[in-house]
């Protein structure tokens, strides 16, 4: 498989779990410390190698396309005020080399349409999607950089996955797979959303793609499956009839910030990591734990 330089980001979900705050703020645009989800998952694709990005959104949230495009007034105030490093995180929010491409979803016709959205961006080359709600915290290189190395040297599709309690199976994408050489295995079978007694394993997909452009005509003659919506789940399971696809335990940490303890877990593990206020927090965090009489952080 050729190298991925494609990313699509699906953002037309209207976050009804964060409301109110998602009544004008998409939940992409909720911040971890200090930078919103979906700078982290575009930061991700951009150190993967991706140079184009495709944002599916639909046509009530323009706050993500904002975010990306410039900010003149702003940008002449920093600079008139001499605020130089402010000026350097706006301007630089996408690097020179990289574009931004914005597509609407009509309908919320499921996480597979929303990907077919982007047919006409992508063609028929390899590329990625990721899901911003999906937030993997790594020291080393990202999900992503480390699915692309992978799907480059086996010339297959991957699919990121992690193991999950065998209750759980019912709200996610689960695969069946063949033996795992490192962190990758041969996908032999998916299935979207089952209870827990027909899970074929307790191996859930999470929010990282690499795919082969092929799934764009499977994907235009997908039916609707669970919940009336087309599933990208489904057409995976067809493209394994015609192709290879493997499953990746990739190397890091995931955070569901599609749920609130998610959401609060990856803002205390982002800033215990952040280089100048992880001192801070960790302080502030014992402070409170202390007046709850909680045990000590060490």
């Amino acid at each position: 498989m050729t190298r991925i330089r494609k990313a699509v980001f699906p953002v037309a979900g209207l976050g009804t779990r964060f409301l109110p705050a998602t009544k004008t703020v998409p939940k992409e645009m909720l911040p971890i410390v200090d930078k919103p989800l979906i700078q982290y998952a575009v930061d991700e694709a951009i150190e993967a190698g991706c140079d184009t990005l495709v944002f599916v959104t639909n046509r009530y949230k323009h706050a993500v396309a904002d975010y990306f495009d410039k900010a003149y007034e702003l940008e002449q105030k920093l600079e008139k005020s001499g605020k130089h490093e402010q000026l350097d995180l706006v301007r630089n929010i996408l690097p020179p080399h990289v574009r931004a491409v914005f597509v609407t979803q009509a309908e919320a016709l499921g996480l597979g349409h929303a990907v077919l959205c982007a047919k006409a961006i992508i063609g028929d080359e390899p590329f990625a999607v990721l899901l911003p709600d999906d937030l993997i915290w790594n020291r080393g290189p990202g999900a992503l950089k480390q699915m692309a190395d992978a799907a480059e040297a086996t010339g297959s599709s991957i699919i990121a996955v992690q193991d999950v309690p065998h209750e759980q199976t019912g709200s996610y994408g689960i695969v069946a797979t063949g033996p795992f050489e490192g962190r990758s295995a041969p996908i032999r079978a998916i299935v979207e959303k089952p209870r827990p007694e027909v899970a074929p394993s307790n191996l859930a997909v999470v929010g990282r793609y690499v795919l082969d452009g092929g799934i764009f005509d499977i994907l235009e003659s997908t039916t609707p499956g669970a919940g009336g919506e087309i599933q990208l789940t489904d057409a995976i399971a067809t493209l394994l009839a015609q192709k290879p696809v493997h499953a990746y335990r990739f190397q890091g940490t995931r955070f569901d910030c599609g749920t609130h303890l998610g959401l609060i877990e990856a803002t205390i593990r982002y800033a215990l990591d952040h280089e100048t206020l992880s001192d801070a927090a960790r302080g502030m965090m014992q402070n409170a734990l202390d007046e709850l009489g909680v045990i000590d952080l060490d």
